[in-house]
This record gives C-alpha cells, sequence and structure tokens, in this order.
C-alpha cells in the first residue's frame, strides 16, 4: 500500500500506523484521513495483525488537529459532509474489531483527541497535552468529541474542556481517566508496544469478542447490553482456545493459544 500521510509497520503481530505529517503537527487532511480509512480497512482483516498502535511522527504533536485551511471554504452543507466523513473514520476505527491503542506522544488537540478518543486504550507521554480548542475559532467538536468525550471522562468535566477551549497536561488527562497510563517523554511507544504485546498473548477470540462487549456498553440500556454479553460469553466458550485456555489452568501450564 503506498502512503503519503502515514507510515505502516507490522512487527509481531502488532501493527504501527504513524501519522507522518510532522511539518503540520501532524494536522490531519483530507489525504491523511482517507490513507487511516484505507489502512484500517486493510487492519481489519489482516489475519497477521492482533493489536493496532496509533501514533505521530516525531516528538511533538501526536496529532494536532485537523488541517484548518480545510475549513475555510466550508458552508452549512459541505461542514456537515466534512464532520460526518471524519465521523466515518474514527467510527471505523473504534469498530475495528481489535484493540486499538493511541500513543499519545505530543499535542492531541481537536481531531487529535477524538482520534485518541476512537481508541480503545490511551497511552501518554508526560509532556502531552489534550484539548478540544474548537471553540476558539468559532466551532464545535465535529468527529466525535461531544459523543466520546463525556463517555470517557463524564459530562461535567467534557464540557468544561469543550466549552473553555483550553488544553490539560498528561497528568491531569490520567487523573480523570482520559488516559490509561503516563510515561516519560520518548517511552511512550514502547510503553504501548508492551500493552501490545500483552493483549497479543491473550486468547484472540476472547480479547475480540470483549472489545464488542465493551463498546456495546454506549448507548445501550443494562438489560440489552448484560443479554448481549451473555451471548458473547457463549460465543467465547465455543472456541479452541477457550477449551486450551481451561485445560492449561487445571493442568497448571502456561496455554498455548491458536487465535480460534
Amino acid at each position: 500500500m503506498q502512503l503519503e500521510t502515514l507510515t505502516l509497520d507490522i512487527s509481531d503481530r502488532i501493527a504501527t500506523v504513524t501519522v507522518n505529517r510532522p511539518a503540520t503537527l501532524n494536522a490531519l487532511n483530507a489525504k491523511a484521513k482517507q490513507e487511516l480509512a484505507d489502512v484500517f480497512r486493510s487492519l481489519r482483516t489482516d489475519q497477521s495483525v492482533d493489536v493496532v498502535i496509533v501514533t505521530g511522527a516525531g516528538d511533538k504533536a501526536f496529532v494536532a488537529g485537523t488541517d484548518i485551511r480545510e475549513l475555510q471554504s466550508l458552508d452549512r452543507e459541505s461542514a456537515t459532509a466534512f464532520a460526518a466523513g471524519g465521523q466515518e473514520v474514527f467510527d471505523l476505527i473504534e469498530g475495528l474489531g481489535k484493540p486499538v491503542i493511541a500513543a499519545v506522544n505530543g499535542f492531541a488537540l481537536g481531531g487529535g483527541c477524538e482520534l485518541a478518543l476512537a481508541c480503545h486504550l490511551r497511552i501518554a507521554a508526560d509532556t502531552a497535552k489534550f484539548g478540544q480548542p474548537e471553540v476558539n475559532l468559532g466551532v464545535i467538536p465535529g468527529y466525535g468529541g461531544t459523543q466520546r468525550l463525556p463517555r470517557t471522562v463524564g459530562r461535567a468535566r467534557a464540557m468544561e474542556m469543550i466549552l473553555t477551549g483550553g488544553m490539560i497536561d498528561a497528568a491531569e488527562a490520567l487523573r480523570i481517566g482520559l488516559v490509561n497510563a503516563v510515561v516519560p517523554r520518548g517511552e511512550v511507544l514502547n510503553a504501548a508496544r508492551a500493552m501490545a504485546a500483552t493483549i497479543a498473548s491473550k486468547a484472540q477470540p476472547a480479547v475480540r469478542l470483549a472489545v464488542k462487549a465493551v463498546n456495546l456498553a454506549d448507548g445501550t440500556a443494562l438489560a440489552d447490553g448484560l443479554q448481549r454479553e451473555a451471548e458473547l460469553f457463549g460465543d467465547a466458550c465455543s472456541t479452541d482456545d477457550f477449551r486450551e485456555g481451561v485445560t492449561a489452568f487445571m493442568e497448571k501450564r502456561a496455554p498455548s493459544f491458536r487465535g480460534s
């Protein structure tokens, strides 16, 4: 796959997708969004990949937002389509069916914060900054920020971030539950790879069913979610990896999962 704005590396069943526009602090332009969609569609069916990491090139920015130059000519109709297009890409990431980890190595602002929110797990460098500064431009988050941020950090904290347009540092992001861990600058990708390797060592049918089940929690009534969880539990118990996991436990040995 020929890529202009991203790089893709696959090693040890882990794919690393890097937004590679450091001159613009990895801002997402139309080409970057299209390539993200293309890459994640390919990763969905790639049997050699169990976990995906998303990061940004350089040490200044994860993704500093949308390319502002592309906003200048928008009217109501084209702006609606613009936002819907970005949402479609991020929905694809969230709904990949495999765990996606954001390795946030710097600024994650606007569309960058929304990209991190679309990932299932987030690890931040201690120098990272997060924010939804769209109100400073006279607009609102359009790639899912008004929906995923409250689900992640709570309504009041999300409202504050969105309405003030301010930034928070990595320590505050950890405190409010926006990220899973904070590590020293320069170690964020290694930390993400270590987490990815741990996940990749587990029974992959169970991992993917767990991702599906947790994703269902948003917007699903508890009774419906519990019923679906029971069904997915049943699916997991029909796999070879389940039988291997239980047998290994009873035999007091490490399991040898085969991904089936």
